[in-house]
């Protein structure tokens, strides 16, 4: 399959052939029942906008926000569970931000996806049952997103032993050299190796979840996503050419998303 993952712990999901629904005569059947996609965050001091960013990205692909601005188009359920060692409060690395966890790491309940966002590296203590976590869910071929310095903190555990991967581009060269045995590169903004996706930076990691939303529920669901947001993301180069580009009548371009008068 390439770069394209899809990988949803066996659930049934939409994974049928990318359809175009911008053709008046294509409607889509939202009939279509999917299963939750229940996506865990590690809750630890990391970067505030390295998870909350990725999170409200698929908060906005989900059916109800889609069904909220009179979109029917077929989308996921995302359940999401914020996961400390404890269900002690954690204050986060920035923005002076303290977030309480959803869920004890002991009681998790079975993730298809989970999120690590970055912390300091130099000063890295992931819980071990955190640890434990992140070991068993990337043992069980599920899928494994990194944000920013996060692929450090998932390099910490072993996880990334023989890997190609990236990391915050600041921080490259001292994480290469702490996490020898890791595939580093920073020649694109996020990087696929079988279940696991390292992201370069925070807003580069919602580019690479924007990406794994388009691949694997269409760019109608992207768009509206990335609509409700006022957000357009970026390709794997950084390049600002995954929503159709729009042009005025002059050839200049213009905003690439169209927002409705009322929904």
């Amino acid at each position: 399959m390439g770069n394209r993952i899809v990988n949803h712990g066996g659930r049934a999901l939409w994974n049928s052939p990318r359809r175009d629904y911008g053709s008046p005569e294509r409607v889509p059947d939202t009939s279509i029942k999917m299963a939750p996609i229940h996506v865990g965050a590690l809750l630890f001091d990391y970067q505030t906008i390295d998870i909350i960013g990725p999170c409200d990205l698929l908060n906005s692909a989900s059916k109800m926000l889609m069904e909220g601005i009179n979109q029917y188009t077929p989308a996921p359920e995302f359940i999401f569970h914020h996961i400390g060692e404890t269900l002690k409060p954690v204050r986060l690395l920035t923005s002076f931000v303290t977030m309480v966890p959803t869920v004890a790491v002991d009681d998790v309940p079975e993730l298809d996806i989970l999120l690590v966002g970055g912390d300091n590296p130099a000063g890295t203590n992931l819980p071990p049952k955190l640890q434990d976590l992140v070991r068993r869910h990337a043992a069980s071929g599920k899928l494994l997103f990194t944000i920013c310095t996060g692929a450090a903190v998932v390099a910490a555990t072993g996880v990334l032993d023989g890997r190609r991967a990236t990391v915050n581009n600041l921080e490259y060269n001292w994480v290469k050299k702490e996490y020898p045995k890791v595939k580093w590169t920073m020649e694109k903004k996020w990087i696929i190796d079988g279940n696991i996706w390292t992201g370069s930076g925070a807003v580069a990691g919602m580019d690479m979840v924007a990406h794994w939303i388009k691949e694997n529920f269409g760019l109608d669901v992207l768009t509206h996503a990335g609509l409700s947001l006022d957000f357009e993301p970026r390709d794997v180069d950084g390049l600002f050419n995954v929503l159709p580009q729009r042009y005025d009548s002059a050839g200049n371009k213009i905003s690439t998303h169209v927002f409705p008068d009322e929904i």
